[in-house]
């Protein structure tokens, strides 16, 4: 009875050591005694007992932060730099066999890359055309982590930490730039207003009544906004030709 319990027992075990299930985003590796045979999956995978030896891989998409960075840029303005990286691999033996460790490989490279990219701009440059950057740093990483079997689908700088004395003299100089186009805003406004009364007075100088209708118009204007009592002075060019038709009347009698 023992003897049967310990047969049972070891067969439990070979079974258990055989079977291997592998959910939708795994593949697995397979050496046959430190050959490599392929990768399989998913689904119900049978191994060899002793002979076989798997390694599992995961076909999802990995978000790895890269630590902040110490850069000096091409300027010599000392920079702290940190981004994210979006990768997955697609090749799963070439991720096993390629590389000790593609995680940590991929890491390591998105580190070196990002101060050696950072290091090659001026910090105008990093702050205005950060896309144009990760873009760079996309390409860059990808063409390195192919042999691997690892994809690269996305790089993003998250921050970028100035000195104190730099931030100071971003904050003067874009303070600097808001009060120049303020004085260039009101200069155009000044010489188009410039412009509007020049052409009022041209055709004033055409229409003396367009200027008696003017007046006449701020007379009505005063006493609505007005309650108290205005005094203005009447041109007399405006009682012309009120004279005028006085004398006519006078003559004819």
């Amino acid at each position: 009875m023992p003897v049967l319990m310990t047969i049972v027992f070891l067969a439990l075990f070979l079974i258990a050591s055989m079977i291997r299930i592998l959910r939708e985003y795994e593949r697995g590796v397979i050496f046959r005694l430190g050959r490599l045979i392929g990768a399989k999956g998913p689904g119900l995978i049978i191994l060899i007992p002793v002979i076989d030896r798997m390694v599992k891989v995961s076909l999802r998409t990995f978000v790895m932060d890269v630590p902040p960075q110490d850069v000096i840029t091409l300027d010599n303005i000392s920079v702290q730099v940190n981004a994210v990286i979006y990768f997955r691999v697609i090749d799963p033996e070439r991720a096993i066999v390629g590389v000790e460790d593609y995680l940590y490989a991929t890491s390591q490279l998105s580190q070196t890359t990002l101060r050696s990219i950072v290091g090659q701009v001026e910090l105008d440059e990093l702050l205005a055309q950060r896309e144009k950057i990760n873009k760079e740093l996309q390409q860059i990483i990808d063409q390195h982590t192919d042999p691997w079997g690892v994809k690269v689908s996305l790089v993003e700088i998250k921050q970028i930490d100035l000195p104190v004395e730099m931030k100071r003299a971003i904050a003067r100089q874009a303070e600097a730039e808001r009060e120049r186009r303020a004085k260039v805003i009101h200069a155009e406004g000044e010489f188009q207003a410039a412009h509007q009364l020049y052409e009022a007075a041209k055709i004033i100088s055409e229409y003396p009544i367009a200027l008696q209708l003017r007046f006449l118009q701020t007379l009505t204007e005063v006493a609505t906004e007005n309650n108290s009592t205005t005094i203005f002075p009447v041109p007399i060019d405006f009682l012309t030709a009120f004279i005028q038709d006085k004398k006519g009347k006078d003559v004819k009698k």
